[in-house]
Order: C-alpha cells, then structure tokens, then sequence
C-alpha cells in the first residue's frame, strides 16, 4: 500500500526542497547522468531562482537550458540536482524526451554537443 500525505504537508516539504536546491550563493546545477549514474553527460547551471512552486510540484524556471559541452558520450537516463555547493538535493530523477522529470531535446549524447533541457518538474510523492 502506498503512503499518502495530506496536501499541506506536501506543499511545505516541496517549499523545503526548494529553499534547499537554491540555499547557496553559486546557483544550483542539474547532473544529467546514465543509468545507474555510471557516467556523468553533462552539467547544466541553473537559474536562481530555479523552481517556481504550486502545491506539491516545482516547475524549473528559465527554460531552454543548455550545455554546450557535454562531458560524455552516453545515454541520458536519470538526474540530480546539486545545490551551488555540490551538495546533492534530488536524486534519481527520470530523463527522456517526453513524460519525465527531465524533458531534453535528445538522450544520446555525444561528447560536446550541446544538451538542452526544455522542461523540468520535480512532483512529491502521493
């Protein structure tokens, strides 16, 4: 059985993870990875803020965003989110080019193309 949470909780703790993402003075980066996080592909710096927040989900803010020199060849599959600090905040977000976490523009990457994010959101939880 899956667990639920009450609609204000749900808020609150994504108000958190917000302030979290966006707590450092350098700007907050999304970590596109391969599976399992074998190999990073490329780092895109985020906006400051990075989110807006309705409710229980964050919709990245400034989008397009690019990285014009991926780091790896690869394909894209799961994300992080660092704080300016390195620090990571959210972890195993899903990757692809429609209905994930992370929307880019092409999941095989190539060593420096550019990498483009068109949309991002990040949803708590039932």
């Amino acid at each position: 059985m899956a667990v639920n949470y009450r609609a204000s909780l749900k808020t609150t703790r994504m108000a958190a993870v917000l302030a979290d993402i966006d707590n450092h003075a350098s700007p907050a980066r999304l970590q596109i990875w391969s599976a399992s996080f074998a190999t990073l592909l490329a780092e895109i710096t985020l906006g400051d803020p990075s989110f807006s927040q309705s409710g229980a989900v964050l919709t990245m803010l400034g989008v397009p965003r690019s990285d014009a020199s991926a780091n790896a060849t690869g394909t894209a599959a799961v994300a992080r989110i660092v704080d300016g600090g390195g620090t990571t905040i959210v972890d195993g977000l899903t990757v692809g080019t429609v209905g994930t976490d992370i929307i880019v523009n092409n999941t095989a990457v190539v060593a420096a193309q550019t990498v483009t994010i068109t949309a991002g959101t990040i949803t708590h939880a039932a």
